[in-house]
């Protein structure tokens, strides 16, 4: 616990230079909730429930609401509905659809339309929609990546088919993730002006200030308790003062500020498998470089052993009890505790002894007795690149250059731009943040076919075994058997075997939640992008 106490006194110290340096925009952004609150704030002094909800959540999408370009990967799509969604308990349930199948062969996915939806105005939602929609996302070159697509055809009145160029176990999540757009009012202008057949209705969107949502009457599910939905854009200063002073519902604040004293606002601590990891470059320093002339390799973190210790020496529950100031839980691996984590690949609790010992194993010893190891003449150091705005990355990574002094490891944790690191990453060892419902991520950071695209594999991980795994649950089709392929990947590339990440933390999303407002069953969220705490929001209620 020393660790941890030491980083909360210097986490605090980073965090009061950073927060010094906003509240100036405060009290600007507070006088903006305020014009956008006054209706609401009528209601409350009446004693009669608000009809406007204000959020203030996260940042807005800055490409606009178009499902096709990856708008509603995380969260509610609002404004349009998906073919599946998942509960509280992340298993899978009907929503524009009423039931779908797969063909023996895994290339035909069944799709049954319910007949009682339609779009904001006023027309029919058809299979011809659904196709539609597929159809231009696989074409799009959105975030939404429906690639494996060949082609979408309806069938009938109430059926779509979803023809596949090859078996793929985690198309389903595009189901769950693709929101569905009308063919004929889709076009140039939709992202700005969205049409959809989903719970609300974009009534007014201030870039950069606000997003203003109506209730959507004729919505076919379950209608939302309020009239009007506001998201404010603020950063978490402004948010913090805006929930001090009752301007908002709920707030999104990061964990080092969730111990601030809130009255007539409940903390809502949400587990995520939104993780933060260190990625290392797996392939040795030969001169080698990408077709971007990009460097790739590390005479350090090429070494297995230097891996594994590593993985060894981190304390990861003080980790969270330092930087994250107990919101989040120890990270063993990319997926911890969905359907298709392997619990048996964990390192649990932290041996420094035994990373030494693998150290001394490996030929890598202190040989001038200046704290840092070596062999063959190579200092056992490397360089962390982080996130240079990203305060709560920052601590993580200088508390983990901390944690490996004493094994002989020496760190520089160095803060940069993203355009930095992305011509770096390949040769510097990197704190990534991850975290997804669909294993398809996993796919992409692990499978050596995905090596230096994008963000993905930036370390140029490679393993047969893994990729055969990884693979085979791709195109499985039977779920379970998906299921034991992801497992027996993880029992490859995981951190007591080729250890090519060595994962930190798992987050907790915290929240400010309005004492009277009831914002259902929680459920595990994804990587922080979009709004995910209103996966459920039509069943938010005011209960005072």
């Amino acid at each position: 616990m020393l660790v941890a106490k030491r980083w909360q006194q210097r986490l605090g110290v980073i965090g009061l230079r950073v927060r010094t340096r906003r509240w100036v925009a405060v009290a600007l952004a507070a006088a903006a909730l305020g014009a956008a609150t006054a209706c609401s704030t009528g209601d409350a002094v009446s004693g009669a429930k608000p009809t406007e909800l204000r959020l203030a959540i996260g940042g807005e999408a800055e490409d606009g609401y178009d499902p096709t370009l990856g708008w509603g990967r995380y969260g509610n799509p609002l404004f349009q509905s998906t073919l599946l969604t998942r509960d509280a308990d992340l298993k899978i349930t009907n929503d524009l659809a009423t039931g779908y199948s797969v063909s023996p062969d895994g290339l035909v996915w069944t799709v049954d339309i319910r007949s009682d939806a339609t779009f904001s105005d006023g027309k029919p939602v058809t299979p011809g929609d659904v196709a539609y929609t597929f159809n231009t996302a696989a074409t799009s070159g959105g975030l939404t990546d429906v690639t494996v697509l060949d082609q979408a055809v309806a069938v009938d009145e109430d059926t779509v088919e979803l023809r596949l160029r090859e078996p793929r176990s985690t198309f389903v999540n595009r189901l769950v993730s693709l929101g569905i757009v009308p063919e004929h009012a889709h076009g140039p202008g939709y992202a700005r002006d969205p049409v959809g057949s989903g719970p609300f209705v974009l009534e007014q969107w201030d870039e950069g200030q606000q997003l203003i949502v109506r209730r959507n009457d004729d919505y076919y599910g379950g209608k939302p308790a309020f009239e009007r939905v506001v998201f404010v854009f603020t950063d978490e200063d402004a948010s913090l003062a805006a929930a001090r002073s009752g301007q908002v519902d709920v707030a999104a604040l990061p964990s080092a500020l969730a111990s601030t004293e809130m009255p007539g606002m409940t903390l809502h601590a949400i587990e995520s498998v939104d993780n933060r990891g260190i990625t290392f470059p797996y392939q040795p320093a030969t001169g080698r470089t990408n077709a971007d002339g990009e460097p790739i390799g590390d005479p350090v973190t090429s070494d297995v052993a230097v891996r594994r210790a590593i993985n060894l020496a981190i304390d990861r529950q003080a980790l969270v009890d330092g930087v994250l100031d107990g919101h989040g839980r120890p990270a063993t691996g990319p997926v911890d505790g969905l359907p298709w984590y392997d619990p048996s690949t964990a390192v649990t609790g932290t041996d420094p002894d035994a990373a030494a010992r693998l150290l001394d194993e490996a030929g890598w010893r202190d040989t001038d007795g200046d704290g840092v190891r070596e062999r063959d003449g190579v200092r056992a150091e490397f360089t962390l690149l982080y996130l240079a705005s990203d305060s709560l990355r920052q601590g993580l990574a200088l508390a983990v250059a901390d944690m490996l002094k004493p094994i002989g490891v020496a760190v520089t944790a160095k803060g940069e731009s993203w355009e930095v690191i992305e011509t770096r990453m390949h040769a510097d060892a990197v704190l990534f943040g991850w975290g997804s419902h669909d294993p398809t991520e996993m796919y992409n950071l692990y499978h050596s076919g995905q090596a230096g695209i994008e963000l993905y594999n930036p370390g140029y991980y490679g393993d047969p075994e893994v990729d055969a795994a990884l693979d085979a649950g791709m195109a499985a089709t039977d779920p379970a058997e998906a299921t034991a392929h992801w497992k027996e990947a993880q029992r490859h590339f995981g951190p007591a075997a080729d250890a090519a990440w060595a994962w930190l933390v798992n987050l907790d999303h915290t929240y400010f939640v309005d004492s009277c407002l009831d914002v259902g069953q929680e459920q595990v969220e994804p990587h922080g992008h979009g709004w995910p705490i209103t996966w459920n929001i039509t069943g938010w209620r005011w209960t005072c």
